[in-house]
Order: C-alpha cells, then structure tokens, then sequence
C-alpha cells in the first residue's frame, strides 16, 4: 500500500508539472513576461526559513482532511506537502509530529491504526516531495482527541485529519 501511494503521488506531481508547462506555452505573450517575472519564487528558488511557518500562508495549512475510512491524502492537500517538505528541505534542524485522528465511528483499536495509516500516509507524500524521515515521527490518537463532539456527517469530517505539529525549528 505505502509503494502504491508513494507511486500515485510522483505520477500527480508529473502530471502537475507538464500541466502548469503546458498553461505557460498557451499564454499571449505580455502574460508570459509577467510569468518570468515570477518565476523564481514558484521554481522554488525562495528557500524558507524558520519565520515562515508563522507567515507563509501554506506553512499555515497543518491539518490534512481524510474521506470517511480512507487513509489516502486527497488530492487538493498535495501542494501544502510540498510546502512542508520544502521547508523541511531548507530548515534541516526542523522536525514534525504528524498526528493522525479518526472519528468516533469504529472501535477504538480500528481508529488508532487508521489514525496512524494516515499519518503515515502524510509522511509518505512529505517524503516523495523530498522531506527527511528522520525530521518526521508519526503518532495516532484514534478517536481520543476529537476537535468537534457533534454526531453528525459535519462534525465527523473534521475529525478525520492528521495535524502536523513543529517540535523543532
């Protein structure tokens, strides 16, 4: 399973990156020049530091949304994975907790390793796109920590979710 996402996640950020080729070919060209004018800070010559994960708005996004019983990361958190591993990349001494949570439905054991599937499913994507495992550690809560106490469909989803926690900078 973990050969299968990691496979899955390369073959998007491929897909991704001829896509976002593709857009710049087709653009007229006064938008082509404003594009090379942005250009650095989107190739990923910008190198974090420390004081981003306070000000950069994807460092901001730390909780990973799960469908109902799925440990796969959906496709619209790809690109603040890249964020995170990018920084983890740039900012060597920083290490992250990713914690994983179900919600309230399934028993305690079936939660706690869903939990820590998707927090090792997070840390799969961090490390396709380039993190260290060894700034990353994974722990599970299971249904334990709960940030809605609702029973209902809403309230349940925002309990799916793995939280990246920064224990070092």
């Amino acid at each position: 399973m973990n050969k299968t996402v990691r496979i899955a996640l390369v073959a998007l950020l491929c897909v991704g990156a001829a896509a976002c080729s593709k857009k710049q070919e087709v653009k007229p060209q006064p938008q082509q020049q404003e594009t090379q004018q942005e250009a650095p800070a989107q190739t990923g010559e910008h190198k974090y530091t420390a004081a981003d994960l306070d000000t950069d708005a994807c460092l901001k996004v730390r909780t990973i949304y799960f469908d109902f019983d799925k440990d796969e990361v959906k496709p619209e958190f790809q690109q603040y994975m890249q964020c995170h591993a990018k920084f983890l990349q740039d900012v060597p001494t920083a290490r992250m907790r990713l914690e994983g949570n179900a919600d309230e439905r399934g028993t305690r054991e079936y939660n706690l390793g869903l939990g820590e599937r998707r927090g090792n499913a997070v840390s799969s994507g961090l490390q396709a796109n380039g993190a260290s495992s060894s700034q990353i550690s994974v722990i599970s809560y299971g249904k334990e920590k709960p940030v809605c106490r609702e029973h209902n469909e809403d309230c349940w989803s925002k309990n799916r979710r793995v939280e990246i926690v920064y224990t070092a900078t």
